[in-house]
């Protein structure tokens, strides 16, 4: 207390405490520990006692009555120094201070577990799993689990990991107050039985665990999503037609279902093994270069053509594309597109032999053959049957403008042929002939003697529309078809005579059976004169049909319609025995198709025949009259028809009148029957097409 030896006797209570603890802190307590004496009481007090400027020292008093002997009471008092225990309790104090704090202030969910009961929880953990801190005490633990059968397996894997390993780490679904689900990170370490005495852990008894939970929601759906996203990228990756490879400093890393393809192998079997493994022996392999992932930068690619050779043994070329794609553990990855191109390159050479087999073909083929600008109309490639038709070498036409490759009325011609062409995007026929000298052919089709002639050439322009290529172009192919059309004609024309001898055969034939068809029918007009007027008019009428196969015997096509009718009259004036008289007024050059020169020889027989039965025994006079495309016939013969006669009124029959009706083309002939004068005029118009004009030399030449 600070006294020295001895100094303390005869010192009250209140002395000894005002000396060593001060007189406001002294007097009250040496006050309340006489009262407490008088009271029978002890007095026990924890005092502070300064020691200069230092800290105070820390004393526990105990005061209690030894005896008491009428006026006076005396008491042993026990000073115990508590400086170190109470400093002890001062950190501890602390420590719980602190310890709570971070119990309570922590932003991940934290609760004091004894077996299924929750003792307490956090702030942190009332926000996560939205009940209150007081009601968490008061709900089962199964209550924040998706189901019991949950609950059960994750209790049981908790409760295995703190056997084995004293600390357990996971995730699980939690659930919340309103029912949603959550994902948390879960921790559970034991609490130990010192722990469990700690107020701040709710004071002893049986052991328990402390859990920690961590929102992971967001994160987990981001690293699914991740997830996902790789599988799709790896899906997507492994069904392209590309081989993909990634490759690091070790070798091999990852390969798609492409590349394995290609390499004849699986995954497993190239893992870190080095990509020349692969490789063709040539030393300059590009997959033999150990220089990419020093040499190229992040996202620069380099591409190259090589030849692989897979596990199986094939050889095949691929193109590929390799890119320093970024860093994997602080090492450089490189990743390689491959691309089989094989069957490419076989292509390419295939196509290299047909361009060369073409372009041989070309300049071989009877043909003439040249490519054109379709702008410029400029020649751009040609071959030596095309410098033929062109009139010019080769070297001169080559690359030259129309006009200055081939002469005036080509170069005209072509130009107008080829800017249709461009125009309209469709190929064009033509034909372009010059004089030259050619050969001749005969009839029969054997060659004759050489002469002057014109050359033909038969020519087709068509426009290539091709996308691939820059500028549209325009294909000339022209073949000389001189002797070939020669040939042809030439059989034709003997095609045509050959015709006309059979035809001629067959009239000449028909006119003499007609012929012996007239005499039988004469010999039975001998033999039955009753029916003399009958088979006179029959054997009148097959004479006419005789006359019209006699003079198609001598003719070609059609007929002159002044011969034919200049033949019916004589036959029916031989017949009869009377004089007709045909006049031709002007020029008639009109002719007679062949279908009709039957009805209309039979109508001037039948005429003819009425005009000599009906006269009064005067001559018959015919005349032949042309009105442009018109022809008239008239036929006149002193006689008088019936009052109130009627043309139109006469039936169609087999004899006169009716006959001619019948016989008559209604399309293109008219015929009229009237009293002029003393005269019956019987008048025949016949139009096209029942009678044309003949065709021009020059038309039908230019047929032949």
């Amino acid at each position: 207390l600070g006294f020295p030896a001895g100094g303390a006797a005869g010192a009250s209570l209140e002395e000894i405490f005002g000396r060593s603890m001060g007189e406001l802190q002294g007097a009250p307590n040496a006050v309340q520990a006489l009262a407490d004496l008088e009271a029978g009481r002890p007095f026990e007090a924890e005092l502070p006692l300064a020691r200069g400027d230092g800290p105070p020292q820390w004393y526990s008093l105990s005061v209690r009555r030894a005896q008491a002997d009428g006026q006076q009471t005396e008491a042993v008092a026990v000073l115990t120094d508590i400086t170190r225990l109470k400093k002890q309790q001062a950190e501890l104090q602390q420590l719980l201070r602190d310890r709570e704090l971070m119990f309570s202030l922590s932003e991940v969910g934290i609760v004091y577990q004894r077996g299924a009961r929750i003792e307490r929880a956090n702030q942190a953990m009332a926000e996560l799993t939205g009940w209150a801190s007081t009601e968490l005490s008061t709900l089962d633990a199964a209550e924040l689990y998706e189901s019991a059968r949950e609950c059960v397996e994750f209790e049981a894997r908790i409760a295995q990991a703190l056997c084995e390993r004293h600390r357990f780490s996971g995730e699980r679904r939690l659930r919340r107050r309103d029912g949603s689900l959550v994902w948390v990170q879960v921790a559970v370490r034991p609490v130990q039985d010192s722990a469990d005495a700690d107020p701040a852990f709710g004071g002893g008894g049986e052991a328990g665990v402390i859990c920690s939970f961590v929102d992971i929601d967001e994160r987990r759906s981001a690293r699914e999503s991740l997830a996902l996203q790789a599988d799709r990228t790896r899906a997507i990756l492994n069904s392209v037609l590309v081989g993909i490879v990634t490759v690091s400093a070790d070798g091999i890393q990852w390969m798609n279902r492409s590349a394995r393809r290609m390499f004849g192998g699986e995954l497993a079997d190239f893992v870190g093994e080095s990509l020349s493994t692969v490789a063709t022996p040539e030393a300059d392999h590009p997959l033999r270069r150990t220089d990419y992932l020093s040499s190229l930068k992040e996202g620069q690619a380099e591409t190259f053509e090589c030849r692989l050779k897979a596990r199986d043994g094939r050889e095949f070329w691929v193109v590929g594309n390799a890119v320093l794609t970024g860093h994997v553990a602080g090492a450089a990855e490189l990743t390689i597109a491959l691309m089989d191109i094989e069957r490419r390159r076989q292509a390419e050479v295939s196509i290299a032999q047909a361009q060369a087999s073409l372009q041989r073909v070309i300049e071989t083929a009877p043909l003439a053959i040249a490519l054109f600008d379709a702008r410029s109309l400029r020649v751009q490639q040609l071959n030596h049957t095309a410098a033929s038709f062109f009139g010019r070498p080769l070297e001169t036409v080559l690359g030259a403008v129309l006009e200055d490759a081939t002469s005036g009325p080509l170069a005209q011609a072509l130009r107008g042929w080829l800017e249709q062409a461009a125009a309209s995007s469709v190929a064009g026929q033509h034909e372009w002939r010059d004089e030259v000298e050619v050969r001749r052919f005969d009839r029969d089709g054997s060659d004759a003697a050489p002469g002057r002639g014109l050359r033909v050439w038969d020519c087709r322009i068509a426009p290539l529309d091709d996308a691939d290529l820059p500028d549209a172009q325009l294909l000339l192919v022209a073949s000389d078809v001189t002797e070939q059309r020669a040939a042809e004609r030439a059989r034709l024309q003997a095609a045509i005579d050959q015709r006309e001898v059979l035809v001629r055969e067959v009239h000449h034939r028909i006119k003499n059976n007609l012929q012996g068809v007239a005499g039988l029918l004469q010999q039975s007009v001998a033999r039955h004169p009753g029916l003399a007027t009958v088979l006179s008019e029959a054997v009148s009428q097959v004479q006419a049909i005789a006359q019209v196969y006699g003079l198609q015997v001598g003719a070609n096509g059609p007929l002159d319609v002044a011969s034919l009718l200049q033949a019916i009259a004589q036959s029916v004036q031989r017949t009869f025995g009377r004089t007709i008289t045909v006049t031709v007024e002007g020029d008639v050059p009109h002719m007679l198709p062949e279908a009709e020169s039957i009805p209309v020889a039979l109508t001037v027989n039948e005429l003819f025949t009425n005009a000599i039965k009906h006269s009064s025994g005067s001559d018959v006079r015919c005349t032949l009259s042309a009105q442009g495309e018109t022809v008239l016939i008239r036929i006149a013969s002193v006689a008088a028809l019936a009052d109130g006669f009627d043309l139109k009124q006469v039936r169609a029959g087999v004899s006169g009148l009716g006959l001619v009706r019948a016989l008559l083309p209604r399309r293109s002939a008219t015929l009229a029957l009237l009293q002029e004068g003393a005269d019956v005029v019987a008048t025949i118009e016949l139009r096209p097409p029942g009678v044309r004009l003949p065709e021009p030399l020059e038309v039908a030449a230019a047929v032949l």
